[in-house]
């Protein structure tokens, strides 16, 4: 009598086939997802460094002076990018008649300001992931006094043009970095969870958790209002 080849696989064999396939997707994917956010960061941190390059540039040319429009929004992350446009290296149209100008530029926006992971719509914000910090364009005494309403609509507290001398500590002063524009839960950033790309003024850019970052005027990891603003520190 002539055995007959077996055909397919038995139940017991197909089971195994799907437990060997389903641990090895509980290992791979953690390992995937976390090299694709390795990546995404690693591009975030260069974007940062090359924005350093660029206000590098700008003081140089401003006498050691750094960006200040007289804008409320600057530290947004609307309009800093103005100033720095030739130095990062890239063409925006700016009509001062047009309400809408900051909105429409961002067909044009550059990469450089945009980290990778960040899932907000380029014709927000000006197209841009990251803020520039207020203690930048106000003085101590008017970073120490302001109120975070005061931070969103700064017209009555005035502004200050900053030099590079008057940064106590490079750094330990946060100078741009993820901000809220980076996310679609505004409301979540402002607490001690999460970790963010930093760029110091230094120049050294660094990964840190929120609870790393002292606690700022308004009680927050807030890079805005460090306590005696340009003079002050936000880490240990």
């Amino acid at each position: 009598m002539i055995a007959r080849d077996r055909a397919g696989f038995s139940l017991i064999e197909l089971l195994v086939v799907v437990a060997i396939i389903a641990i090895l997707a509980a290992v791979l994917f953690p390992i995937y997802t976390n090299s694709i956010k390795a990546a995404s960061r690693s591009k975030c941190q260069s974007n940062l460094k090359q924005i350093m390059s660029a206000f590098e540039s700008y003081t140089a040319d401003y006498s050691g002076c750094y960006p200040n429009l007289n804008s409320k929004c600057l530290w947004m992350g609307r309009y800093w990018r103005w100033p720095m446009k030739r130095y990062l290296g890239y063409y925006a149209v700016y009509d001062p008649n047009d309400s809408r100008a900051e909105i429409q530029s961002t067909r044009v926006w550059n990469s450089v300001l945009r980290c990778p992971a960040d899932p907000t719509p380029g014709d927000i914000y000006d197209g841009t992931s990251y803020g520039y910090s207020a203690a930048f364009f106000h003085t101590p005494e008017q970073i120490d006094a302001m109120t975070l309403a005061q931070l969103y609509d700064a017209t009555s507290v005035g502004f200050a043009t900053v030099k590079i001398g008057s940064v106590k500590y490079p750094a330990k002063k946060a100078m741009v970095a993820d901000w809220i524009t980076h996310t679609d839960d505004k409301a979540s950033w402002w607490t001690w969870a999460g970790s963010r790309s930093y760029l110091f003024a230094d120049g050294h850019v660094v990964y840190l958790g929120s609870s790393r970052i002292k606690p700022a005027g308004d009680s927050y990891p807030d890079i805005n209002l460090t306590r005696h603003g340009i003079e002050g520190k936000d880490i240990d």
